[in-house]
């Protein structure tokens, strides 16, 4: 009698135990699925590719190149001026589904900033250019040089005149080292880039920034491999 019961309890006691060793893993199964579930939802990351001072005959359409070989899409911030020779590259880019920004009429610092008015004007140069391609304003600017310490009379006058502008959070740094290499660029657009979520990256594509078109491929298989989304304007 004594034996049984004794082999009863030992039995019932391993039984609770199972119970309880089944039921911790699948518990924490389920927590770490519903963990990774809302880890996944918030580390959606995306990235802008923006390239300003464009387009140029030489350097615009080897990064059009590219961005069609990688099916990714970018936003150009154009100056008129000098797209007023170059439509064919305006209308490539629209064709392929790029958006086309304000980012001047002439990229002249002195002109542009010197009134509300000036600004507003160059703005609306530019966005005729852009007009006569795509049959459409663009509401997306960036100021040359960015809105950094720029007069609030200034910045005001662009978002009062229908405009989003858009600065960075990132670059590869084409406009300030001294003949680079694509290397040199891959480097600064990964650095600039780590730990950000929603990147805005910087570039060019003026004529002189073949290292740009180079190191591009590059960068978008990093951001590609990081599991950003690419995004345009």
């Amino acid at each position: 009698m004594n034996r049984n019961f004794t082999a009863f309890c030992a039995a019932m006691l391993a039984f609770a135990i199972m119970l309880v060793i089944c039921g911790g893993f699948w518990i924490r199964d389920t927590a770490f699925s519903f963990a990774q579930t809302d880890n996944n939802e918030s580390l959606v990351k995306s990235v802008y590719l923006t390239f300003d001072d464009g387009p140029s005959d030489r350097v615009t359409p080897k990064i059009l190149d590219v961005l069609a070989e990688e099916n990714v899409k970018a936003t150009f911030f154009i100056i008129g001026k000098q797209a007023e020779s170059r439509k064919y590259i305006l209308e490539r880019q629209f064709k392929e589904g790029h958006t086309i920004a304000v980012h001047s009429y002439t990229h002249k610092y002195g002109e542009i900033y010197s009134s509300p008015e000036s600004l507003i004007k160059d703005i609306d140069l530019c966005n005729k250019v852009i007009k006569s391609v795509t049959g459409g304003y663009s509401s997306v600017y960036r100021f040359p040089g960015g809105s950094f310490g720029l007069s609030e009379k200034l910045v005001s006058a662009v978002s009062a005149h229908g405009m989003r502008y858009v600065d960075w959070n990132a670059s590869v740094r084409d406009a300030e080292i001294c003949n680079p290499t694509p290397a040199q660029l891959y480097q600064s657009a990964v650095t600039t880039a780590s730990k950000t979520e929603n990147v805005v990256l910087l570039a060019h594509d003026s004529t002189t920034k073949t290292a740009t078109a180079e190191a591009l491929k590059d960068i978008i298989k990093y951001f590609k491999n990081e599991g950003y989304i690419f995004e345009a304007f």
